[in-house]
């Protein structure tokens, strides 16, 4: 049986859900936050953020989210620890069921349920995690000034991470599985012009080197089968997020990427109470 009805539901507890918390609650909306499976989403698995304002020395990605939980209880906000498997957004009041079958029932839901970084699936990368290996040059570029990084991907995001980090690297190598990038030809012909950026075609991830740190890693040409390893100090992942976005399928609409258009989401806010808060990360 539902608990009574809510005033506002957020889906999801990385800083769009906190901040959209902490407006609900100094609006007198009342929210219930529900974290998901990773409180305090991608910041958690992140270490020093050097880039966001208000932190001049710099802070953690998870004391970060701890301060922002702290921010959003201080206005009223009540944190649930669970995670929301289904939701059910016909009639005027909504309903969301937790992993255990409880229905939530609430005037208005709030997505900011974020994107989660593609990984390559490697064992190596897993074991150095914010220990070299990243899915974010702008976060964490800074740390690797001087030294040789890779990326690997072939769209704009890849080529994005490599142009940044060509500004503070000596030498960027890319590393594209096939003969050709799909980013965009503006964003090629930067990558391309730039001396220090090596892409390295039809090169795909063996193994990430290293123990405490990236010492390395070894690549593969694809087509002579012949291997490498390239003394690179960061590793940077560029092939892309997925939005977690699954369950709101067949309720709102997507493009066949999984994300939603931000005025269809504006439409719907208005309308029926539900929303979602473009800048989940």
């Amino acid at each position: 049986m539902a608990e009574q009805v809510l005033k506002t539901v957020i889906i999801g507890s990385g800083p769009a859900g906190y901040t959209a918390a902490i407006y609900a609650a100094r609006a007198g909306l009342q929210p219930v936050l529900y974290t998901g499976a990773e409180p305090g989403g991608q910041l958690m698995i992140t270490t020093d953020v050097d880039n966001y304002p208000g932190f001049p020395g710099g802070i953690m990605g998870p004391e970060m989210m701890e301060e922002f939980r702290k921010q959003a209880e201080r206005f009223g906000t009540e944190v649930r620890y669970e995670m929301i498997s289904r939701v059910d957004f016909t009639g005027p009041v909504h309903k969301i069921y937790t992993e255990s079958g409880t229905e939530i029932q609430a005037h208005t839901v709030i997505i900011s349920t974020g994107a989660s970084a593609k990984w390559l699936g490697l064992d190596s990368e897993k074991r150095l995690a914010n220990k070299g290996v990243s899915a974010c040059a702008v976060c964490d570029g800074f740390f690797y000034r001087g030294m040789e990084v890779a990326v690997v991907g072939a769209g704009d995001t890849a080529a994005e991470e490599a142009s940044y980090l060509a500004k503070l690297c000596p030498k960027v190598h890319l590393l594209v599985r096939r003969d050709e990038m799909r980013a965009s030809k503006i964003m090629q012909e930067r990558v391309l012009k730039m001396s220090n950026i090596e892409v390295h075609w039809n090169t795909e991830t063996v193994e990430i080197l290293g123990d405490e740190s990236v010492d390395g890693v070894r690549v593969r040409n694809r087509e002579s089968g012949d291997e490498k390893v390239l003394p690179v100090k960061g590793f940077f992942v560029a092939i892309g997020h997925k939005p977690n976005t699954d369950m709101f399928k067949n309720w709102l609409d997507m493009d066949e990427t999984g994300y939603g258009s931000s005025t269809r989401y504006v439409q719907n806010a208005n309308s029926r109470g539900v929303c979602q808060w473009r800048c989940a990360g």
